[in-house]
């Protein structure tokens, strides 16, 4: 007989062979109770029988027993011992009155357990097997071979019997190893599921930005499950901003999608056959099929952060798995969970990286950025500009309006300065009412000129109390500039328009290497 099929098997080895050795015991435990309760219906004694029983035991033990010092042989030794117990059920029945006897109807049991504990193609073959030692009982028994037994025949004849017993056979072992089949594909499709989300769990584990987390998300769902296309899109204020899948896509321009707005409220994932574009005109505008969408919504601290939103390619009309639906669900609360984690890694790496009263970087953040440009421009031989901001006579003006009028000029100045700056310069606070700005490929009249419009927009602010500032400008960058060398540069700049009447911006006149 060939090897049971035991490739990505659910069930360990092992524990089909331990089970089908108690299922061994108890087919020889019924067989002599049947001799001890109606031994005219044999035509041996129970003696014989127990002998026969005795022998069987010990061989299939010995199997067991080999099986435990070997156990790369057990797949074989399975199938080894699966051959012997055909034989010893039709041993029992040629000695109980052939294939019409109880005793050969051990076959029921034995062919439903094989088609459990091995596999489909196992239990046709075992039912095959059976099949063919009944012929040859049922021959023997034609032949006047097998003992006399003292009895009332069945009705029907011997023929009738053979092929009650090879339908029931066949129907025991086709039977159950169909529903079994069906049970094991259920159960290995959950293994899969478990896996695939185990895997983007780990994935989710090596990323810190939401924008990686919405990618790994999307990327899982269309791997594992096949859909075409699945995008992540996140609340921000009151729009919806894509975040991964939909590379360019613009956010929400007005309210949420009624699909969007009905996952959120009854906390479920929605699937339609086709979007309306008049309904649902954002995500109509973002994949163009439009139909077999799937939305779920993604929630974290028990409000809505985002959907996913994602298409499968099944033929019109048919409809996602449940059991798709409901693991694109838990995939959902692992993606929500991590985007609430990157969202806060985010906002603690920016409060450490910002100050706290101006919005503004802070002085940590301004000495690293610095470094980092003044290498960058000595390796592309440009220049780096420093301007550095200092509040005139800030402490008299605390001391006549206070303090808290005092950090309203603050964020009203840093929000200035920020206004005439680009999107890769940096505006730091330095440290009480002194800013400083890295102006990277700046020379020194684009510098200068930068610093004068910072100076007139101060001077303009019309929010509390008069303010001016005065100003000073240095420019470095060639190979082995010194950032601090650069500070005190601008910094000697901005106390000599100090002493020059203030409100003014004045130049370095030291060239810093």
């Amino acid at each position: 007989m060939s090897r049971p099929d035991f490739s990505t098997e659910l069930v360990p080895l092992a524990d089909r062979l331990r089970v089908m050795q108690l299922v061994r015991l108890l087919l020889v435990a019924i067989a002599l109770a049947h001799v001890a309760a109606a031994p005219e219906a044999w035509s041996v004694g129970l003696g014989a029988v127990s002998l026969l029983v005795v022998a069987y035991v010990a061989l299939t033990g010995t199997g067991y027993v080999v099986w435990r010092m070997y156990s790369g042989r057990g797949i074989t030794l399975f199938g080894a011992m699966l051959i012997v117990d055909g034989f010893l059920i039709a041993a029992l029945a040629a000695l109980s009155g052939g294939v019409d006897s109880p005793a050969a109807y051990l076959v029921l049991p034995h062919c439903m357990m094989v088609a459990l504990l091995a596999s489909y193609r196992s239990a046709a073959k075992i039912a095959l097997w059976h099949t063919l030692l009944a012929f040859a009982v049922h021959q023997a028994d034609e032949a006047n071979l097998l003992p006399a037994i003292t009895g009332e025949a069945r009705p029907g004849g011997p023929v009738v019997g053979l092929v009650t017993f090879s339908v029931l056979t066949w129907l025991a072992a086709l039977g159950t190893a169909s529903f079994a089949a069906m049970n094991e594909r259920e159960l290995r499709r959950r293994k899969v599921d478990l896996e695939d989300l185990a895997r983007m769990a780990t994935a989710l584990e090596m990323v810190s930005t939401p924008a990686s987390v919405g990618g790994i998300l999307a990327d899982s769902l269309v791997d594992a499950y096949g859909f075409t296309t699945a995008a992540v899109l996140t609340v921000d204020g009151d729009r919806l901003v894509p975040l991964a899948g939909v590379e360019g896509a613009p956010s929400t321009p007005g309210a949420f999608d009624r699909i969007v707005t009905a996952a959120w409220e009854h906390r479920t994932t929605q699937l339609v056959a086709h979007l309306d574009g008049a309904r649902d005109p954002y995500l109509t505008s973002l994949f163009r099929s439009r139909r077999n969408v799937l939305v779920a919504p993604l929630f974290a601290d028990g409000r809505p952060v985002g959907v996913v939103v994602a298409e499968h390619g099944l033929r019109r009309g048919s409809r996602i798995e449940r059991r798709v639906v409901a693991m694109v669900e838990r995939f959902c609360g692992h993606g929500s969970l991590a985007l609430r984690n990157a969202w806060l890694l985010e906002e603690v790496q920016q409060l450490a990286a910002t100050d706290a009263l101006t919005r503004v970087a802070n002085r940590r953040t301004f000495e690293e950025t610095l470094e980092r440009e003044l290498s960058r421009a000595a390796r592309a031989g440009t220049s780096v500009a420093l301007v550095m901001v200092d509040v005139d006579h800030f402490k008299r003006l605390n001391d006549t309006h206070g303090h808290r009028t005092g950090d309203e000029v603050l964020r009203a100045v840093a929000g200035a300065i920020v206004a005439h700056t680009r999107d890769y310069d940096l505006v730091a606070r330095y440290g009480g009412e002194e800013f400083a700005v890295v102006l990277p490929g700046c020379d020194s009249d684009a510098a200068a000129g930068l610093a004068e419009r910072m100076r007139e927009a101060i001077e303009s602010l019309d929010s509390g109390p008069s303010v001016t500032a005065s100003l000073g400008v240095a420019v470095g960058g060639g190979l082995g500039t010194d950032g601090e060398a650069l500070v005190r540069a601008a910094d000697a700049a901005l106390y000599e328009a100090k002493r020059q009447g203030r409100n003014r911006v004045l130049r370095s006149l030291e060239a810093v290497a």
